[in-house]
């Protein structure tokens, strides 16, 4: 596992916790500083900046990923009401169908609010070091 997706775990493991975005770059600045050399961290960095997505729909997914999967939960749910209650084995599609998607609709914004949250925390290592 090379230096870039080390960091992506690593900001996903701080999207988990319940604090600011100011207290999770301090606290990922901390464990990048200590594990990753500056030469990575430019070279992470510059492929972070190549990678993320500029189109509406990515940003829309990386910023609401949960509002984006809503109507997609839904169309699960009533798949599962419609499938056992007008007994219709073909309304279960509908559930796999919309539980599949809302899935990985949480998946793909998860994945781009970690690496949102990599690419700020080395920008703030950057400016820090201009800084000083």
């Amino acid at each position: 596992m090379g230096q870039y997706e080390r960091l992506i775990l690593m900001a996903e493991d701080e999207l988990t916790q319940y604090s600011t975005d100011a207290r999770k770059i301090e606290k990922l600045r901390q464990k990048i500083g200590l594990s990753v050399s500056a030469a990575e961290q430019k070279k992470v960095k510059e492929a972070l900046l190549a990678e993320m997505p500029k189109d509406w729909l990515s940003q829309l997914v990386e910023q609401q990923r949960q509002t984006v999967s809503l109507p997609f939960w839904g169309i699960a749910g009533l798949g599962l009401l419609f499938g056992i209650s007008l007994n219709q084995p073909l309304d279960f599609i509908a559930t796999l169908g919309g539980g599949f998607l809302a899935i990985k609709i949480q998946q793909w914004g998860w994945k781009l609010q970690a690496k949102r949250l990599v690419l700020q925390t080395l920008q703030d290592i950057e400016e820090r070091i201009r800084n000083q």
